[in-house]
């Protein structure tokens, strides 16, 4: 029984020492790898410290606008006698677009001129009568008053003609026609848009900490989705005296000139409002920075001597930074970096203080300011 517990023992024995040796090999074989990991060249992708001029901008949405935009619609219903546009004309202020069917009230208009005018004579008879004294002043009274009413009668029926003409209340660019000659129309009935195009309006909003920065007459630029290369300048006209309530936003009005009316209203635009001077920053793409809890790292490319060849001896060297505002792919290094300093911009996860490195800059990340997606 003692001999049967004794092997045991020894049996236990050999299997835990083989598992803590196999954990101990192991371990040195990893760090022997690791260690010849890190002797090895690591291929990496590196760019350049540059100097730019970064202009300090407000960046918001908003929604364009014409400076003058009416549907046109008629007061009266009727049949549509005439059609003097086509669609998409540009018209004059005043120009006539449609008329409506108007025989009777024409005809009515000359019985009511004519009542007019029987008045107008019977006031004048009766004026030289009152002078010599023929007639009474009630008489005469009565005569203006009939001229008078006759006349009110005639500027109505006028009124209600002109109501059946629509003309161009401003200059402007037409939209699709809506009714065909021949067609009975209802009052109300809308009959083509109007739009005056250039100059354009873009409305968007800013929070209320942004007030401080914006004025009447800064400079804005506007883009839009149907012409992504295109940057539209304007500036400011108008600022909303209140703040929204609900979201704590001001209503900023920018305007555009827009000579080839390009620009239509309701289009979404992004709009940039520069504030203050421009600000110089040393900038490197945004994938050459580790963002960590405890600082941001970057890379550094150094020479270390010769290699065998005879060429430079290139290594990582890791260093903290600050970092400033973002524009685009870029980020500004405030801190940790000087101009003209060699960074990795992609492999860096495989790097360490020493590793030694291989350039390869066929495939590098983006480095614009004002990227624009790949389809567009």
């Amino acid at each position: 029984m003692v001999k049967r517990m004794v092997l045991m023992l020894i049996a236990v024995g050999l299997v835990l020492g083989g598992i803590f040796g196999f954990q101990a090999f192991r371990g040195i074989m990893i760090k022997k790898y690791m260690a010849s990991m890190g002797n090895q060249p690591q291929t990496v992708a590196t760019a350049t410290a540059r100097l730019q001029e970064w202009q300090s901008r407000i960046t918001a949405v908003g929604t364009l606008r014409a400076e003058k935009g009416a549907d046109l619609s008629l007061e009266v219903a009727g049949i549509v006698e005439a059609i003097s546009f086509k669609s998409g004309d540009d018209v004059p202020a005043g120009a006539v677009l449609l008329r409506l069917r108007a025989d009777d009230d024409a005809a009515k208009l000359q019985a009511l001129e004519a009542t007019a005018q029987l008045a107008s004579i019977t006031y004048e008879r009766d004026s030289k009568q009152f002078q010599a004294q023929a007639i009474s002043r009630a008489t005469l009274d009565t005569d203006t008053a009939n001229l008078q009413n006759a006349e009110a009668q005639v500027a109505q029926q006028k009124a209600l003609i002109d109501k059946k003409v629509i003309r161009a209340p401003f200059a402007g660019h037409l939209g699709l026609r809506a009714v065909d000659l021949g067609q009975y129309v209802n009052a109300g009935t809308n009959v083509v848009t109007l739009q005056s195009l250039d100059p354009i309006f873009a409305d968007f909003y800013l929070p209320q900490r942004e007030i401080a920065r914006i004025k009447v007459s800064q400079p804005v630029s506007v883009r839009v989705d149907a012409y992504p290369d295109r940057d539209f300048a304007g500036q400011i006209t108008a600022i909303d005296p209140k703040v929204d309530a609900s979201s704590r936003n001001v209503q900023i009005r920018a305007t555009i000139r827009n000579p080839g009316h390009v620009l239509l209203p309701g289009m979404f635009a992004n709009v940039d409002v520069d504030t203050g001077a421009p600000a110089r920053y040393l900038t490197v793409p945004q994938t050459a920075i580790t963002f960590n809890p405890y600082g941001d790292t970057i890379f550094l490319v150094e020479q270390k001597g010769t290699g065998p060849s005879g060429k430079p001896r290139l290594v990582a060297r890791q260093s903290f930074v600050t970092t400033g505002p973002t524009r685009g792919d870029q980020i500004a290094v405030l801190k940790g970096l000087r101009e003209g300093d060699t960074i990795v911009v992609a492999g860096q996860i495989k790097l360490r203080n020493g590793t030694p490195l291989l350039i390869d800059n066929a495939v590098r990340p983006a480095d614009d300011a004002h990227p624009k997606p790949a389809d567009e």
